[in-house]
């Protein structure tokens, strides 16, 4: 069954993007996948943050078929799992034409308080956005599905 996304980016693979080999070095991906983020929380909430600071805990990708310099991609995003102080994004990386699968990932993003040096509990206006987010669009359901 297809999964449904909160938000679609797209972008363009530039030439610093590629390797010696020709194709989208696997560094990149990480940063099309915060291109991806960062817009979406533009788009809804008006600012690139989420009502809250939030750091990176984890961080994954899969790669699974090449892009090239000039591709044509879409960064698809979706909300996963809404905890206590973290939610989780899930990420498809495709091919424009011919919807192919270039790579999926997902990112673990924790409500920090920088003074603190701790984690916090998600803001309510943070946790409504991503409940409401999720909510209309089912949501990805990644599960333990194995890649």
């Amino acid at each position: 069954m297809p999964i449904d996304f909160a938000f679609r980016h797209r972008l363009s693979v530039r030439f610093r993007d590629c390797d010696a080999m020709g194709h989208v070095n696997h560094a990149v991906y990480l940063t099309y996948f915060e291109q991806g983020r960062l817009t979406f929380w533009r788009e809804v909430t008006g600012s690139p943050s989420p009502h809250t600071r939030v750091i990176i805990a984890r961080a994954e990708c899969d790669y699974r078929s090449p892009a090239h310099f000039g591709d044509e991609l879409e960064v698809r995003v979706g909300i996963g799992e809404i905890g206590r102080s973290s939610f989780t994004l899930i990420y498809d990386i495709v091919h424009v034409v011919g919807d192919r699968l270039i790579a999926s990932g997902k990112t673990v993003m924790v409500s920090y308080d920088y003074e603190k040096g701790s984690s916090v509990e998600l803001p309510p206006a943070t946790r409504e956005l991503l409940e409401k987010t999720k909510g209309s669009d089912g949501g990805p359901d990644r599960g333990q599905t194995p890649v």
